[in-house]
Order: C-alpha cells, then sequence, then structure tokens
C-alpha cells in the first residue's frame, strides 16, 4: 500500500451505504440544504447588520468604535462554545433538536441586542445571540455529510456555502440601511422575526437526518433496552470534541481557515475607518454596500470550490481505483485560492488605501474585496469537506472543534484590528495579515504531501469505514 494511500474499510457503493444516502429523494435533499443555509444564513445577519452600525451605536451608548467592536470578538467567542455545545448534542440527541433550541435563543438575543441602553448590556445580549445562531454551520455542515456521499459532499458544501454566505452580501447592506433611515434598534428586532419564521419552518418541514442507529441515544437505548419513546437527559462534555484536534492533520487545516477568514475580517470590519474615512463615506447604507462584492465572491467561489473538490476525488478514485482513497487529494483544489487570490486581495488593498485617492481608489478596494471572497471560498470550502470526510462519523463534532478553534482565532485577531490601524495604519496592518495568509498554503500544502504520514502520529478515528 503506497504511504499516501488508505483503505476503505467499507465501500461507498456497498447496499447498505447506497440506502443511507437514498434516505431522501434528491428534492428532499435540495430542501434540507435550503433550511440548513438559511440557518447559517442568521449569523451572518447577525453579525454582518451589526458592523456598519457600530459608529451609530457607539455614538448612542455613549461609547467607543473600539470598545464596540469588541462585542464582535465577543460574539465570535461565543459561537464558539456554542458550536462545541449544539454540535455535541447534535451527534446525541439528532439535528433537529439542536436548530428547534437554537433559533429561540437568536430571537430572544436579538430583542435584547435591540432593546440595550448600556455597552455591558450589549455585550450580554450580543453573547445570547450569538448563543443562539452557532450551530448553524457547524451542524449544517454535519446535515450535508448525513445526506451526501463521498463524491457529491463537496458540491453539496459549495452550495450550502454560497447560499449561507449570501449573509455578507446582504446583511451588511441590510444593517447600514436600516441604521441610516431607522435605527440600528430596528436592524436587530428585525432579525428576531426571521429568526421566528426559520423556527416555525424547520419545526414544520426538517426531518431529523442523523443516519439511523448512528445517535448517542439509540446506543444508549439498545444497550440499556429502553423504549425508543423514552426521553432521557445526558450530560456530555462539548469540549472533548476539541482532542480531535490532537490530529496535525486537521489542526494544520483549521488554522488554515482561521488565517484566510483573518483577512476577512482586516478588511471588512474597519471599513467605516478605512475606505470609509478614506473615501469620505459617511452613509451607513453605502458603508455596508462596500461589503457586497466580498459577499458575492463568496456566493460565487463556494460552489466552484465544492465542484472542484469533487472533481479532484473523482479522479483520485478512477487513478488508484475505488478501493484507495487519497483523502488529502481533495486539499489540491485549496492550493491556488491560498497562493494568490486571499494575500493578493489584502495587500493590493491596503497599498490601494494608502496610495490611490479618488473614485479609482475605490473601485480597485472594491474588486480587492470580491477576489477575497472568492480566495476564502477557494481554501474554506475543501477544507471544511476534507475535515467531514476524514472523521465523518463524527462531523458535527469535528466541525465544531474547527469552527471553535477558528472562532478563538478570529476573536483574538479581531480585537486588534481597529488598535492596530490606529498605532501603525492601514498598510502595514495589510501587509501583516498578507504574510499570515501566506502561511496557509504552506499549511495546506504541509498536508497534502505528509498527510497519511501525519495521520498515522495519531489515530482521531481513521481510516473511516463510513465516507
Amino acid at each position: 500500500m503506497s504511504s499516501e494511500t488508505i483503505p476503505l474499510l467499507e465501500e461507498v457503493s456497498s447496499d447498505d451505504r447506497k440506502d443511507v444516502y437514498s434516505r431522501f429523494s434528491p428534492a428532499r435533499k435540495r430542501t434540507i440544504v435550503a433550511l440548513v443555509s438559511w440557518s447559517a444564513l442568521l449569523p451572518m445577519f447577525a453579525s454582518g447588520t451589526f458592523v456598519p452600525s457600530i459608529p451609530q451605536i457607539a455614538t448612542d451608548l455613549n461609547s467607543t468604535g473600539p470598545m464596540i467592536s469588541f462585542a464582535v470578538s465577543l460574539s465570535i467567542l461565543a459561537s464558539a462554545m456554542g458550536a462545541m455545545v449544539f454540535a455535541t448534542y447534535s451527534s446525541f440527541y439528532g439535528r433537529r433538536p439542536v436548530y428547534l433550541i437554537g433559533t429561540p435563543l437568536l430571537c430572544i438575543g436579538s430583542i435584547g441586542v435591540a432593546l440595550s441602553n448600556s455597552v455591558p448590556e450589549i455585550m450580554i445580549w450580543r453573547l445570547i445571540q450569538a448563543l443562539g445562531t452557532s450551530g448553524g454551520m457547524s451542524v449544517g455542515a454535519a446535515v450535508i455529510g448525513d445526506i451526501y456521499k463521498l463524491t457529491q459532499r463537496g458540491t453539496a458544501m459549495g452550495i450550502f456555502f454560497g447560499a449561507s454566505l449570501l449573509g455578507p452580501a446582504l446583511a451588511p447592506v441590510a444593517g447600514g440601511w436600516g441604521a441610516h433611515y431607522a435605527s440600528w434598534r430596528w436592524t436587530q428586532l428585525s432579525l428576531a422575526v426571521w429568526g421566528l419564521l426559520a423556527f416555525l419552518v424547520i419545526l414544520l418541514f426538517f426531518p431529523e437526518t442523523s443516519h439511523p442507529g448512528s445517535r448517542g441515544i439509540d446506543k444508549l437505548r439498545e444497550l440499556e433496552g429502553e423504549s425508543p419513546k423514552r426521553w432521557v437527559w445526558v450530560w456530555l462534555n462539548p469540549f472533548a470534541c476539541l482532542s480531535m484536534l490532537r490530529s496535525p492533520n486537521l489542526l494544520l487545516a483549521t488554522l488554515a481557515g482561521a488565517v484566510v477568514l483573518i483577512t476577512d475580517y482586516v478588511l471588512l470590519m474597519p471599513v467605516a475607518y478605512t475606505v470609509g474615512v478614506k473615501y469620505n463615506i459617511t452613509n451607513e447604507f453605502l458603508i455596508g454596500a462596500c461589503f457586497i462584492p466580498c459577499g458575492l465572491g463568496n456566493i460565487i467561489g463556494a460552489p466552484i470550490a465544492g465542484w472542484l473538490s469533487d472533481r479532484v476525488v473523482i479522479a483520485s478514485r478512477a487513478k488508484y481505483g475505488t478501493d484507495i482513497w487519497r483523502p488529502e487529494s481533495r486539499l489540491i483544489a485549496a492550493l491556488p485560492g491560498a497562493m494568490l487570490p486571499v494575500p493578493l486581495s489584502v495587500l493590493i488593498s491596503g497599498l490601494v488605501t494608502h496610495f490611490v485617492e479618488g473614485k479609482v481608489g475605490l473601485i480597485l478596494n472594491l474588486f480587492c474585496f470580491f477576489m477575497n471572497g472568492i480566495g476564502v471560498d477557494l481554501v474554506l470550502t475543501p477544507a471544511t469537506a476534507y475535515a467531514v470526510d476524514v472523521v465523518h462519523e463524527r462531523s458535527a463534532e469535528v466541525m465544531a472543534a474547527t469552527t471553535g478553534l477558528r472562532a478563538i482565532v478570529l476573536a483574538a485577531a479581531t480585537s486588534v484590528i481597529l488598535p492596530s490601524i490606529k498605532h501603525i495604519g492601514v498598510l502595514a496592518t495589510d501587509v501583516i495579515a498578507t504574510v499570515i495568509a501566506w502561511s496557509a498554503f504552506v499549511m495546506i500544502w504541509v498536508i497534502i504531501r505528509y498527510g497519511q504520514r501525519m495521520r498515522e502520529w495519531v489515530d482521531v478515528g481513521y481510516p473511516l469505514k463510513n465516507v
């Protein structure tokens, strides 16, 4: 056996595997993807509508932009903690209960944010709001793994990311419009309404997608001979999933994703204080509109990245046979994005903001935002699909672990972006972000080159029987 390959212990094309992935019709699968995308869209709106409103919120609460921006870091950290809790319990009780618990928390948190009259209040309610939205991405990606087989998973994951990442395109515009023409408080109340609608639709139309007999509660009932209808509460350790990051493969893939996302935040979070100040844009609606190119890049990049990663997997299986699978081959699709559009978009944006005046400078910045959106998804989509591939039976937990670590890194990074711009300037901050971004290319290359060898160092559950 080649050092870069692992055998599949049980073929995806077996009758059992076909049955598992054929439980839902193609139309029902599309409905499920639409529902989980909507749930993943809500956290994007929760954060995206908040950022353009930071100057107005700071004024209303007699605070400062950097202080209010700390609420962004706090919500990222809360999302990380919540993602681990929801993912752990989704593996035990199933995907559906997680959504039915999370969306009411979003509604309550959004109403609390809208009614806040002080900085401590808004911090607390933003934390609750973030907890409510935290299961959207991690559990949503696990749902995709539940219903799509290996050679379709990347494309489905790309559609999921592309649809959910409508948020970065639309949320800042909605938030900016609401802040300028009404109030940031009305924007938060509208989030509560959307959260309520999501709850009702999921309650009525979202089925349980976990593989039959795979939930922890199913195994517990079988072990203890209890009635399937009897509900039992079990305390679980939500942080246990972090042990999966002992795997150097998963750790490097997670850090690569965090690094490329840092560039997203470096460009967009301080946009009112960078592009807005440089080009005299003070209207919150227009500030929010500056996010549209990045969101469009996300929408375009995610499906392309998913499709490319599936093509790489199919080509690998055709070359080496279906009995031999090289899981790291999927990450080849992430290399172009990590090498060029992600780091260069930040570097060029910094140079343009520093040296280029007028409409030309603004247009070039918006183009950089667009290319960054494409580049980030060219990296994130294959990296996410790879994590689900190699630890498929614990897909929600591995997604929570990776999302959690990424969020911790992002929380630390976002807390220093505005202070860095204030003390060393936009260009120097963007140069630092560019250097950090290129490390993602190195990490992905290391996984592709030494993936099999590193999997042998720490076994967290692969090779897998179910892919």
